[in-house]
């Protein structure tokens, strides 16, 4: 059993599909030596997807014994997110980076507190989103769907709960976007 050694933080990105949550986890995780965080999935891996890498693959036996910080059912599978997911880079002395929708990340804030810094991803135009997910290769009828989805309403805007907590940064321009950044994580990396 894993346990939890070093104290580390963990940035939870969030935002409206197509605000750039996995280029800005990317970005960070290579910019400041982020681990990514392996969520659990009870379903089967799909062709090339690895154990550890992609995500870690839990029987319901398996994934009833983790600590998990946020939990879904989706197409009868069981995904989310544990605390022993979050050691393994804490382990390594470096800090997390996760990408939740807005409901995972109050649930992160709740349950770890000043250890998260939350960036809530957000455009100026929301014309802009539909057209990254177009651009991205998201089917026309995928996308109409998402933008007519509860979740996708929801995460278009900063829940009550993490009104002045969260770090809002409008993903308009790659090198505004970049400088905020820097300056969001470089303090909190140093603190």
């Amino acid at each position: 059993r894993r346990t939890m050694t070093k104290q580390g933080r963990v940035f939870v990105i969030c935002g409206a599909a197509g605000s750039g949550k996995t280029t800005v986890a990317r970005y960070l995780r290579t910019e400041f030596h982020l681990h990514r965080v392996i969520t659990h999935t009870t379903r089967l891996p799909r062709p090339g997807e690895r154990d550890g890498v992609d995500y870690h693959f839990e029987t319901a036996q398996s994934m009833a014994k983790l600590h998990l910080l946020e939990a879904v059912t989706y197409d009868q599978a069981r995904y989310g997110s544990s605390l022993e997911g979050l050691a393994e880079g804490w382990q390594q002395g470096q800090d997390d980076v996760i990408v939740l929708d807005t409901k995972g990340a109050v649930t992160y804030y709740q349950q770890l507190g000043a250890r998260v810094t939350i960036i809530f991803l957000t455009v100026s135009k929301l014309a802009a989103l539909a057209h990254r997910m177009a651009e991205r290769g998201d089917a026309r009828t995928a996308i109409e769907s998402r933008l007519h989805s509860l979740e996708y309403q929801r995460d278009l805007h900063l829940p009550a709960e993490l009104q002045g907590i969260a770090q809002v940064v409008t993903n308009d321009d790659w090198a505004t976007t970049t400088k905020r950044l820097r300056q969001i994580v470089g303090k909190t990396v140093t603190d």
